[in-house]
């Protein structure tokens, strides 16, 4: 007991002023969610609260580990909800088919605009990293400690995929095997309905229950946004300071540059000439979204809101929604297996004055693409990606890790722009399908997110 109340004290002692400022912060956005400012304005507010409150830790040398604590429980309650939400959600949307074949159609239509833009984020990054040569006047210095990626075996990423295990499988977070599971336990309810609808019917029922409980939940830790975003990007901030990006800013602007070029080219291009509708409006209704992904740095914790926003400010149907959403946050890397990899490939060789040809070029873009199916639902898809392509261009693996101090400040770019790819691939399966409320969505009367305290 003297020995909690030591670690206590100490705690105290230590982070008095984190702590002291965290309520502070805490009060002023609680403050703006009753005056029912809106969620997205918030979570940007968290976000520059945050960066102030970092430099000030850092700058003047305050401790930061109780900035650090209140962004890690935000984190651990989303994945909390990730294995839960996802199983449920895929039930619901599989189960509500018409069959089979309806199942299959959705399917290759959903992966093929997946693995799609993905090469052409891969083109966009190469094409931004050959003008900016972000490499230039680097010295070829590895970070201490730094530690290359094991790239898995083919084998192993099949095995990886298949559940052997489920109950086990979704104890360890792996959510590849438990969507699979899901698959499983979707189709043969499909199969069953054909026969005899009447004996799948209870559960049906049960699982449509469940998908409107789990939304509850999502929103009571989606409420906590706000604050969790200050936490994360405080200790950030306060980690890395500014000395870390003058020196690989180049590395910044490149990526930043190809992660909007192909968001508003080729998102803004699709929405515009495919699915019909205005991207200016799109991206607009996206909008908390897009602060989630982006401050939060997770597919998986974007998964709720981004659910919320397809269906409730895209009007896509419930069920093109959660079909697409919670495969798109396993498999979708537009940022992370498209567009940073080329720039990674195209800065280690300028670093370590190598040479790439033509052929280059193209291996690193289907490579690209290949492995973005690859890394599905395996930790760190930015990092296995970019091993990927380095090893199979014979680059120095070294690469990854002098841009290692910066890569946090990227994948908040990354992650916004994974996670709009899903949003965009919801409304064109859900248009091609006749699931997409046009008329609704171009009204401008949003329908509210309802995530301000009860």
């Amino acid at each position: 007991m003297d020995k909690v109340e030591n670690n206590l004290l100490s705690a105290i002692e230590t982070n008095w002023f984190s702590f002291i400022v965290s309520i502070a912060v805490f009060i002023v956005l609680y403050y703006l969610a009753r005056k029912r400012v809106g969620f997205g304005t918030r979570v940007l507010v968290g976000m520059g609260l945050g960066v102030v409150a970092g430099i000030i830790f850092q700058s003047f040398k305050f401790e930061f580990q109780s900035v650090a604590t209140f962004g890690t429980i935000y984190v651990n309650l989303i994945r909390m909800l990730v294995i839960p939400l996802v199983f449920v959600l895929v039930l619901n949307s599989i189960a509500s088919l018409t069959g089979i074949n309806q199942l299959r159609t959705i399917g290759v239509k959903t992966i093929a605009w997946f693995l799609g833009t993905t090469g052409v984020a891969s083109i966009i990054g190469l094409i931004v990293a050959l003008l900016f040569n972000p490499g230039s006047g680097i010295q070829q210095e590895t970070p201490e400690g730094f530690a290359a990626r094991e790239v898995p075996t083919f084998s192993q990423v099949i095995l990886s995929l298949v559940p052997s295990n489920p109950v086990s499988d979704a104890a360890d977070g792996k959510v590849v095997p438990v969507l699979i599971f899901a698959i499983f336990v979707a189709v043969a309810i499909l199969k069953v309905s054909s026969k005899n609808a009447e004996a799948v019917q209870p559960i049906r029922t049960f699982i449509q229950s469940a998908t409107q409980v789990m939304h509850e939940v999502v929103k009571f830790v989606i409420r906590l946004t706000p604050y969790g975003v200050y936490g994360l990007i405080g200790a950030m901030t306060a980690r890395y300071g500014w000395e870390t990006l003058q020196e690989l800013g180049s590395v910044i602007v490149t990526s930043y540059v190809a992660l909007i070029v192909h968001a508003v080219l080729i998102f803004g291009g699709l929405l515009l000439l495919v699915a019909k509708v205005n991207p200016l409006r799109f991206f607009r209704k996206v909008y908390p979204m897009l602060a989630v992904a982006f401050t939060t740095r997770s597919s998986y914790a974007t998964l709720p809101i981004n659910l919320e926003v397809i269906t409730k400010r895209l009007h896509v149907s419930p069920r093109i929604a959660s079909f697409v959403a919670p495969l798109g946050s396993s498999m979708n890397f537009n940022g992370c297996g498209g567009v940073w990899p080329a720039i990674v490939a195209v800065f280690t060789a300028e670093v370590f004055n190598i040479n790439l040809s033509v052929t280059d070029y193209v291996i690193l873009v289907l490579v690209s693409i290949i492995s973005s199916v690859g890394v599905a639902g395996v930790p760190g898809p930015a990092t296995i990606s970019t091993t990927v392509v380095l090893t199979a261009l014979n680059l120095p693996i070294e690469g990854m890790a002098i841009v290692a101090g910066v890569e946090s400040l990227i994948d908040m770019g990354r992650t916004a722009v994974n996670a709009t790819g899903t949003t965009v691939t919801s409304v064109l399966v859900a248009k091609s399908e006749g699931e997409f409320d046009r008329e609704a969505f171009n009204r401008d009367d949003d329908e509210q997110l309802e995530l301000n305290p009860a």
